[in-house]
């Protein structure tokens, strides 16, 4: 059986192919690509086939004519937000070949002269601009992949719409041809431009950006969180919030459920950890709600937390399966609640309720143990520092009860107090 080639070509075309790669393509039996690259081989002897968005027939043909040598054609580095992802997976690694290039953003890099084994790439190219703003804003340094909807101008005012602004912005047009052009501008300055089809876009974070909320980490003072007033204070307190995110071993790509949200702080800072994942804070008060959207627009993780109206376990239905459960407030439904989340939760996920009374606490550990999940239960007693006229002195808060459930592959409840 052939080998399917998925050869990349560089901005400089046809100068970017070693003689050997360019009479294989010259000699293939099927030869595949975008209309533009197509045009660079006029001495090709086999079917030209245009690539645009029908790559499932072409993988289908491709199949079909195993005999026949395939040669498909791509933009620069096909491993790179390409398509050689796809083709690998249709075909099997077995099957295929890659012959990379040098990629449109490898070359942008270059041609502002930043280093970029430290960035962070997305592609807006096809795709949208779904974690767009969360990439920025936890990032020094991003190059984005544009496409005719997704402008250099319609990036930047995404950006700006979340108030992120502290950016050197590189727009590289037609990289490698003699039109090529690199202009450098502020975010604010990309907006209502126009740029050739073919461009990247690089940030680099200005020293003295003001916009981006990097400062903030797990365990925000509880006083920088908008709260429902008067019930001010009813608020998963920052260092049982920093305890119960650590038991919750949320990861970058994490589907975490906030249940009972009240004011969005542990979803907020679920958010943090779990950059390319997905948050859900479920709250059924139309108060609560409002503070919670306030608070993630405040710190800046609108893009991956997502507002569920609803009374638990109800709302949960169409959610997506938790690798991470906080249960800060079940209204009474305690059991229920835990019944649900012990069956949508992944295997190694974790679930972590927070208890202020022993009644609670036994009701908690007994949902836990009724659906097998292994258990750990901790108190946390807290005292803050307050000053008395030149002195200080330690305020306790209320003590709380941590308790986590684990669902593993294994058997087993254990119990362990502290």
């Amino acid at each position: 059986m052939d080998k399917v080639h998925i050869v990349g070509i560089g901005c400089d075309g046809l100068e970017s192919l070693s003689s050997k790669t360019q009479k294989l393509i010259n000699e293939a039996d099927l030869l595949i690509g975008t209309e533009r690259l197509l045009a660079l081989f006029p001495a090709a002897i086999g079917r030209l086939v245009p690539l645009k968005s029908n790559l499932a027939d072409i993988a289908a043909e491709i199949e079909a004519s195993p005999s026949g040598k395939a040669i498909v054609l791509a933009s620069g580095d096909p491993n790179f937000y390409g398509i050689a992802r796809y083709m690998v997976g249709k075909l099997g690694k077995a099957r295929v070949e890659i012959v990379p290039n040098v990629s449109a953003m490898q070359l942008a890099f270059a041609r502002i002269k930043e280093s970029w084994d430290d960035a962070t790439f997305l592609s807006a190219h096809g795709r949208g601009m779904e974690g767009l703003v969360e990439a920025v804003r936890s990032s020094s340094k991003v190059g984005i992949f544009t496409d005719h909807v997704n402008t250099p101008s319609a990036v930047a005012e995404v950006l700006l719409a979340e108030g992120i602004d502290g950016f050197r912005a590189y727009v590289c047009e037609n990289l490698g041809a003699e039109n090529e052009r690199v202009t450098r501008a502020s975010v604010k300055d990309l907006v209502g431009k126009e740029f050739a089809p073919l461009n990247v876009v690089v940030l680099v974070k200005e020293s003295s950006g003001s916009a981006i909320c990097s400062k903030w980490t797990i365990g925000i003072p509880d006083d920088e969180f908008i709260q429902r007033k008067p019930l001010r204070g009813l608020i998963t307190k920052a260092e049982v919030r920093v305890v119960s995110l650590s038991k919750l071993a949320i990861g970058e790509n994490s589907v975490v459920w906030d249940v009972g949200a009240g004011s969005g702080a542990v979803s907020v800072e679920a958010a943090f950890l779990a950059k390319r994942g997905r948050v859900y804070a479920v709250e059924k008060d139309d108060g609560d709600v409002s503070i919670i959207l306030r608070n993630i627009s405040k710190f800046g993780v609108s893009d991956n937390v997502e507002v569920v109206k609803g009374e638990a376990p109800e709302a949960l239905d169409g959610l997506a399966d938790p690798d991470s459960v906080f249960i800060g407030g079940s209204g009474g439904k305690m059991r229920d609640i835990v019944a649900v989340v012990a069956r949508r939760l992944r295997h190694g996920g974790h679930v972590a309720i927070n208890i202020a009374t022993l009644e609670n606490l036994d009701s908690a550990v007994d949902a836990l143990r009724e659906q097998g999940l292994k258990l750990d239960v901790i108190q946390l007693g807290v005292a803050r520092g307050r000053m008395v006229g030149h002195l200080t002195r330690l305020q306790a808060l209320d003590p709380v009860f941590v308790i986590t459930g684990t669902k593993s592959l294994g058997g087993g409840n254990e119990w362990r107090t502290i």
